[in-house]
């Protein structure tokens, strides 16, 4: 059928789809709602990205989830374990999991997230580069991390916030883990203006309009 699409299969899965709203840094988002679809939500692919939860815990056994977007496919997740605050970014559900643990947390009043710098791109174009844990402004935990440049899930499980949606992002916790034990007041998701560009493809897709 005509017309042919000569698109890459990495073109085809990083496209961006129209839409109304401008391009923004700052997304804020509330518990206590349903998924947000992930052709709407935030786009952390291929970008720097934080996530900052304003969370309160009441019980010191406190846990569950506070953000996830995704799938067991594919997808990164915030949430409370065994008294400890986890980040886990699934890399395209390939094991093992990519994790950042911080120490027991106590009941208390938290500023509760995370900071992905991207320094580089991989050698199939994911972004490379540098993950913080944070507990209120202090850096708990850290080291290197790759993150994947294509949607997150073709299943439809989207963002979410107090909870998972049906399909968790991690091993680490069973199915919806809501969360419990206290209160999250929102969840802050601020993006890096600049998407990734592959430097080489475009340098190679302009020489052959050439």
């Amino acid at each position: 059928m005509l017309p042919l699409d000569d698109r890459t299969a990495m073109q085809i899965c990083t496209i961006e789809r129209p839409a109304e709203e401008l391009p923004r840094e700052r997304y804020i988002y509330y518990p206590g709602t349903s998924s947000v679809p992930e052709s709407v939500a935030v786009n952390v692919r291929g970008r720097s990205y934080k996530i900052i939860a304003d969370v309160e815990i009441t019980d010191p056994n406190c846990s569950g989830v506070i953000f996830a977007h995704g799938s067991r496919f594919g997808g990164h997740s915030l949430f409370i374990k065994d008294r400890k605050l986890h980040y886990v970014y699934n890399f395209l559900g390939i094991k093992p999991e990519q994790k950042f643990v911080s120490p027991e947390l106590k009941p208390g009043k938290y500023a509760l997230g995370m900071e992905f710098t991207r320094e580089s791109a991989g050698k199939y174009h994911e972004a490379v580069g540098k993950t913080k844990l944070y507990v209120n402004d202090k850096v708990v935990a850290e080291g290197p991390m790759r993150a994947q440049v294509g949607k997150f899930t073709l299943c439809g499980d989207g963002l979410c916030i107090g909870y998972d949606s049906a399909d968790a992002v991690s091993q680490e916790y069973k199915g919806s883990s809501p969360f419990k034990g206290g209160t999250i007041l929102g969840v802050g998701v601020t993006i890096e203006k600049a998407q990734y560009l592959d430097l080489e493809t475009l340098a190679m897709a302009a020489f052959a309009v050439d």
